[in-house]
């Protein structure tokens, strides 16, 4: 059943005309109190992938709970469906279990608060917010074991509960989860700044439904949903076909040697509503990197990716999800059965945005991006010091941003809106470790008319003995180029000993030993490039040759020739450019560096010497519900 919610008030708000600037100034007013949540979760958490990198996401609902404002749509819905009690004044509740919110959040380690506001006994709004914990206990540090096979294994796992009852901390339970975490401290001072964010929105909203009247607060949030969706109905019938278009991209592995798996989504429109069949994906994996998609959060992905690449005026909020249907297979690598592991769920996440561009862009190819969202890579290193003190590390790296139609992709930055990276000064002065490297890798952007961006190579020197943990993909498959396009780079991680020896490691594994002296050069993919590389201004590919973007041989995969004196060579640079064009033929659409996967793997492991994935096995009873939600679609 769903929650049962408790008011003293019972009177209803009512839906009144409010005019177009009392609209705005509640809308301007809302967004500021979102980014205040921000202000003050930064400034008192004290793990750095929330503080630092800012990995965390806020929200102000309506009482519906239909996401206002906020960054990464609305999990009320999920949430409240997965909660059988009451919702009473002074409540916070708090769940970090995806399979009891329907994936509302996707992994253990994300912490959601959610705190109905109230004002004169009844609710008028909601807000809430999830971080990710640097740790939450289970079988690695960090809590995102490569190898996990269910859920039990990645850490302390709790259902959606009341933290807060009736204003009341449930002291007792709090130390019971934080008990199960290598760092309460941080998960402790991470909880409260949570707390505290949401709780100042709940002050703003209280002082924005005074100033202005209940109902005139009511119905200006409702009007900025109904205006999204007006908007929405008219961008999906501009931008998405009737005819169905299909578009499939891969999972390099599983960390368990098994692999590529298969994300596949077929995209139509049926009158005002655009349609998402994720039929043909593979079954679920039987390690952690699944990825359990909630529906509502897969409408906020699509949405914010046509938003941006089609008119960034529209406001993002929940008011167009009528008009999105998501079908997504159970037992599938999207809707695993629980108690399927999630932890690594990161890989699949990230692609699922580069699935949306191959989709988006085939009904209006002018618009379309390259591949390059690929994934998030972490690193995570932990031990003791000297002084028999733990230490450990948690942090988000970044990878080449995909070209676009209207220019080129940034070089090795977050794909996430408001990611930044952790300083490398904070790392020194925290962690026992020396960054030598911190740079972008030249050529590393596919080619194209506008470059794809380059990938980021950081040089981690240990200075103490430990533990360190990799989580990366698109060391197998590239990042797809698109209208001519190339292909982005592939990431590369190598671990040189102190002794002089190197060791080439693999994207996915945790538990690798390292000692003091050691360091780890860590390379992430580059993006796809977009349009013909050979239509790219002369001027462009060699400022970015002088910026060190790209070599005097990287240039000629744009058909510029470098000559002797450093400057371009007009003349050779049209010759060249006329002998590649022939020499390619037709443009592609698509560019994924390879034919087939065979060719793929047998290239990689010439190139790498890493032994290539072998086919995924999937369970009996994973096939079973595959092949029954098949049969019932």
């Amino acid at each position: 059943m769903p929650a049962t919610i408790i008011q003293s008030n019972s009177k209803k708000m009512k839906k009144v005309k409010v005019d177009s600037v009392t609209i705005d100034i509640i809308e301007s007013a809302l967004r500021n109190a979102r980014y205040e949540m921000d202000t003050v979760l930064f400034r008192t958490a004290m793990s750095p992938g929330i503080r630092e990198q800012h990995d965390e996401f806020p929200l102000i609902a309506t009482l519906d709970g239909k996401m206002v404002v906020g960054q990464f749509g609305s999990f009320i819905w999920g949430f409240m469906q997965g909660y059988d009690g009451t919702v009473e004044e002074g409540d916070v509740f708090f769940t970090n279990d995806p399979y009891s919110v329907n994936g509302a959040i996707s992994h253990l380690n994300d912490w959601l608060m959610l705190l109905p506001i109230y004002k004169d006994g009844r609710i008028i709004a909601w807000t809430a917010m999830f971080g990710h914990m640097t740790d939450v206990g289970g079988k690695v540090p960090g809590s995102l074991p490569t190898d996990a096979r269910t859920i039990y294994e990645e850490g302390i796992c709790v259902p959606p509960v009341k933290i807060f009852k009736k204003g009341v901390l449930q002291e007792d339970l709090l130390k019971v989860v934080l008990h199960n975490c290598r760092l309460p401290t941080w998960n402790f001072s991470d909880f409260n700044a949570i707390i505290a964010a949401l709780r100042t929105a709940a002050i703003r909203c209280v002082e924005i439904s005074t100033r202005f009247g209940d109902d005139t607060f009511y119905s200006a949030m409702e009007e900025m949903l109904d205006r999204n969706k007006r908007a929405m109905r008219e961008l999906i019938r501009r931008t998405v076909p009737e005819k169905k278009q299909s578009f499939e991209d891969y999972l390099c592995d599983d960390g368990q040697n098994m692999g590529p798996y298969k994300l596949a989504c077929t995209m139509w429109r049926e009158g005002d509503k655009c349609i998402f069949d994720f039929e043909g994906t593979d079954p679920q994996s039987s390690s952690s990197i699944n990825f359990l998609l909630n529906e509502e959060m897969f409408k906020m992905f699509a949405g914010v990716y046509m938003i941006m690449v089609f008119d960034p005026q529209i406001l993002f909020n929940d008011g167009f999800y009528d008009l999105m249907e998501v079908r997504i297979p159970p037992g599938t690598m999207l809707k695993p059965l629980k108690p399927a592991a999630l932890s690594c769920r990161t890989h699949a996440l990230g692609r699922i945005f580069d699935v949306l561009g191959g989709l988006l862009g085939q009904g209006n190819p002018a618009f379309m991006c390259a591949a390059g969202f690929s994934d998030s890579p972490h690193f995570m290193y932990s031990g003791y010091d000297k002084k028999g003190d733990w230490y450990q590390l948690y942090q988000i790296t970044f990878g080449g941003v995909p070209g676009k139609p209207f220019g080129d992709g940034p070089d090795g930055h977050s794909l996430w809106p408001s990611f930044t990276n952790v300083p490398n000064e904070f790392l020194e002065s925290y962690f026992p470790l020396r960054i030598d490297l911190y740079e972008t890798i030249p050529d590393t952007g596919g080619a194209g008319k506008n470059r794809g961006g380059n990938g980021l190579r950081i040089g981690y020197r240990f200075l103490e003995p430990g533990e360190i943990s990799i989580h990366d993909d698109r060391w197998l498959t590239y990042p797809w180029g698109v209208n001519g396009g190339e292909p982005g780079a592939r990431s590369r991680k190598l671990l040189k000993r102190a002794d002089g020896s190197e060791e080439l490691m693999p994207a996915k594994m945790d538990r690798i030993k390292v000692e003091a002296g050691d360091l780890l050069i860590s390379d992430t993919w580059g993006g796809g490039g977009c349009g013909d590389p050979y239509e790219r201004e002369i001027e462009k590919v060699m400022f970015d040759v002088d910026a060190g973007l790209v070599t005097a041989a990287g240039a000629r995969r744009y058909g510029v020739v470098v000559g002797a004196d450093g400057k371009a060579d007009v003349a050779a640079t049209e010759k060249l450019r006329a002998e590649l064009r022939a020499k390619r033929g037709p443009v592609k659409l698509f560019d994924r560096g390879f034919d087939t996967m065979e060719e793929l793997k047998a290239r990689c492991q010439a190139e790498t010497g890493l032994p290539p994935p072998a086919a995924p096995q999937f369970t009996r009873r994973v096939k079973a519900a595959v092949k029954k939600s098949g049969k019932a679609a």
